[in-house]
């Protein structure tokens, strides 16, 4: 119901069509998404646009509210269907609507001028509540990573064990699993482990060292590397186990910023002897980053046990060591000041963006002492329910103003808004006139055809006797042209 921008007509490249102020442009493409809009100045369109002017019998602004209401919308959605659905004006020209006499038209579109009006400006005070609220868990956020948020608490836990003793004692017990993993190979294989085989184990990549943040006291900068025992991502050819099975494939569209979406399951019978299956296998507490496409550098953490859930080869999966920080590194990667960052400055590819495992694993984390990561959890959880809360609020009173909306328009178009006249002029008179100017137009337009299609036709060259003869050879098939 709104233009947002136009561009100068010079611009254009492709066919146009023209308009007049009053003029109500309906957009033929994605028509659920109602695009309807009424300019007041003359102009062109592309012909993405359906342009409707207004006529005798119907009053443009009345036309705009009635395209607006949820029963066209519905019908021209159901039109067609596929990726870019596009209608045009044959097909939606069949919908039937209730005609009221142009006056009332006139009643009807004021009213609901003042109506909506109204509506929409709570609406919009609604939109920037909400667009304070975003602002306020980035802020929240930002304190919780950068230690804002537990300056106090700092104050009165002074002995606090450091956050580096954590680190060695992360990077041991990094170091002990991956040994227990090797053992347990071996055993598999029925093998004993060769000589010096501890020396296969690779020590964390050091962190990005570029924009590194100041840390508050007892804080220790690690790379993601270092305090993970696993960053993988799923296999590349389990496209034929789909559809069915009672495994889930966990894909790019379950990966919400700090919220493990289930509300998409994409079913997948793995084969047992893949050996994919057991690393991307999905655990309680493990991360998840999406690695390619638009949503590349999401974040969430999987918070309950997960029965036989796999990534796909576009989410990375991050088992933390301690599954203790989980909850706070995925506060860390969904702040504007942390890993979010990071992942922002890394993504390359323009049309496809991508996130490679060398920088999931450089990531330099702030990793503040264990009982300060909890304290920072329950502190921002406290905050982010109260902001969870409102945004609910908020959203079902958008939803509602939505369903206001259309009861209006409902009322408006089913006579309930405006009182009738009686001394108005019937619809049917308006539609009378409507099809003598349309007869009129057709008489005309076929006697403008009759004075510009038949003109008398130019008298043919005589053609020389060469050029007969070969059109005589052509026309029977033989005969011969002598040469001079």
């Amino acid at each position: 119901m709104r233009l947002l921008g136009t561009v100068p007509a010079g611009t254009m490249k492709s066919g146009a069509n023209s308009f007049r102020p009053g003029d109500v442009l309906y957009g033929r493409l994605r028509s659920y998404l109602n695009k309807v809009c009424q300019p007041d100045f003359s102009g062109l369109c592309s012909g993405e646009f359906i342009v409707l002017p207004e006529t005798c019998a119907a009053q443009g602004k009345f036309l705009k509210y009635r395209l607006n209401a949820g029963d066209f919308v519905r019908f021209a959605s159901r039109i067609n269907t596929g990726d870019r659905p596009r209608v045009d004006f044959d097909q939606i020209k069949v919908f039937g609507l209730s005609l009221p006499p142009r006056s009332e038209q006139e009643r009807i579109a004021d009213a609901l001028d003042e109506l909506l009006s109204d509506l929409d400006a709570g609406v919009a005070a609604l939109e920037r509540v909400r667009g304070k609220l975003k602002l306020y868990r980035a802020a929240v956020l930002k304190a919780a990573v950068e230690g804002a948020l537990t300056a106090e608490w700092r104050t009165r836990h002074p002995h606090t064990e450091p956050a580096s003793e954590l680190l060695k004692r992360l990077l041991t017990e990094r170091r002990r699993r991956w040994e227990e993993e090797q053992l347990r190979k071996f055993k598999e294989k029925g093998r004993e482990p060769p000589k010096n085989w501890k020396a296969g184990y690779q020590e964390p990549v050091v962190y990005d060292p570029t924009e590194l943040p100041e840390l508050p006291a007892g804080w220790i900068l690690a790379s993601m590397d270092a305090i993970t025992i696993r960053i993988t991502s799923g296999s590349r050819d389990w496209q034929r186990y789909y559809g069915s099975g009672t495994g889930t494939f966990v894909m790019a569209q379950n990966v919400r910023p700090g919220r493990f979406d289930s509300s998409h399951r994409q079913p997948v019978n793995p084969p047992a002897d893949d050996p994919s299956c057991e690393r991307s296998r999905v655990e309680e507490n493990d991360l998840l980053v999406t690695i390619v496409g638009a949503n590349t550098g999401d974040v969430c953490r999987i918070p309950e046990p997960l029965s036989e859930h796999y990534v796909c080869q576009s989410v990375a999966l991050m088992r933390p060591v301690e599954k203790r920080t989980a909850r706070y590194l995925e506060l860390y990667y969904n702040s504007q000041n942390g890993g979010l960052r990071n992942y922002r400055r890394y993504i390359y590819g323009a049309g496809r963006p991508h996130l490679s495992f060398d920088q999931l694993k450089m990531t330099p984390v702030a990793i503040p002492p264990i009982e300060e990561q909890e304290a920072i959890v329950e502190a921002v959880e406290g905050q982010l329910s109260v902001i969870d809360h409102l945004e609910s609020d908020l959203v079902a009173k958008l939803t509602s103003a939505q369903a206001l909306r259309q009861s209006i328009l409902r009322h408006a178009f089913s006579g309930k808004l405006v009182p009738q006249d009686p001394n108005d002029e019937p619809a049917s008179e308006l539609l009378k006139r409507i099809a003598a100017e349309r007869e009129q137009r057709v008489r005309e337009a076929a006697a403008a055809k009759r004075l510009n299609g038949h003109k008398p036709r130019r008298a043919a060259k005589p053609r020389s006797k060469v050029a007969r003869a070969k059109a005589t050879k052509k026309e029977t098939g033989h005969g011969r042209i002598a040469d001079r």
